[in-house]
């Protein structure tokens, strides 16, 4: 892991000082110099490093920054992750049941905000109402999000569209559906085609051609769940099925 020397690195490449950093980021200049000399942050921390040096967490703690090239920190600099397949570590956070075996958590609409900035927090997602569908191979992970609006007919809006999770955005085939978890635009439910390999985005289109297509640049792009099914049931908050 190379997080320590990576933040050092890329401050010292900007020309920051600690206390140029920390106050950027909101820290305390003792607390950057913690993370300097190999102190374990916590996972929002994380997040807000990767965020602010616009890289993906894998980025920043498995790849030894220093030994890039020109070009490829010149990318970094220029807002381009130096993974360019969408294929970024995931820290997913899951919850399991008294078997051990992984919840299938339900994000309403109301949750889909905190959802955004929150997905990696255990306490988060074990507040989530759960269930499960035994007839999904459990090799898998699973989520389920409430849908927003009638993009995507005939499933209707506030239908509750099960996923499964996304790890190499680069296999994501043409015309396949999936939830995508954005940074700035929430929680969308679209038919995917894949543009990455040949600009670094992905193309989304609805089932209602009265929605037009767009494209989404990866670096904008939390998490990605590929249709598995979908239900119409009713969910109160708190409730576990």
């Amino acid at each position: 892991m190379f997080f320590a020397e990576n933040i050092k690195f890329l401050r010292t490449r900007r020309k920051q000082s600690q206390a140029d950093l920390s106050k950027d980021l909101g820290l305390t200049r003792t607390t950057l110099a913690g993370y300097e000399k190999n102190v374990q942050p916590p996972f929002k921390t994380l997040v807000k490093f990767a965020d602010y040096f616009k890289l993906s967490i894998d980025a920043l703690i498995r790849y030894k920054l220093q030994e890039l090239s020109d070009f490829q920190l010149s990318q970094i600099e220029g807002g381009f992750d130096i993974d360019v397949t969408g294929q970024k570590l995931r820290l997913l956070t899951v919850s399991v049941d008294k078997d051990g075996d992984e919840n299938i958590e339900m994000v309403p609409v109301k949750a889909q905000a905190g959802y955004t900035s929150d997905y990696g927090d255990l306490g988060f997602i074990a507040s989530l109402p759960k269930f499960s569908l035994p007839f999904l191979p459990k090799e898998k992970t699973y989520r389920t999000f409430q849908i927003k609006g009638d993009s995507m007919l005939p499933i209707p809006e506030g239908a509750w569209v099960t996923g499964a999770f996304v790890q190499n955005w680069k296999n994501i085939k043409d015309g396949t559906p999936c939830i995508i978890v954005t940074k700035d635009d929430g929680i969308v439910f679209k038919v995917v085609y894949n543009q990455i390999k040949k600009d670094r985005t992905l193309l989304l289109v609805s089932t209602n051609r009265q929605y037009k297509p767009y494209e989404i640049d990866v670096n904008k792009i939390i998490e990605i769940w590929q249709f598995a099914t979908y239900n119409g049931f009713e969910v109160e908050s708190g409730v576990k099925f």
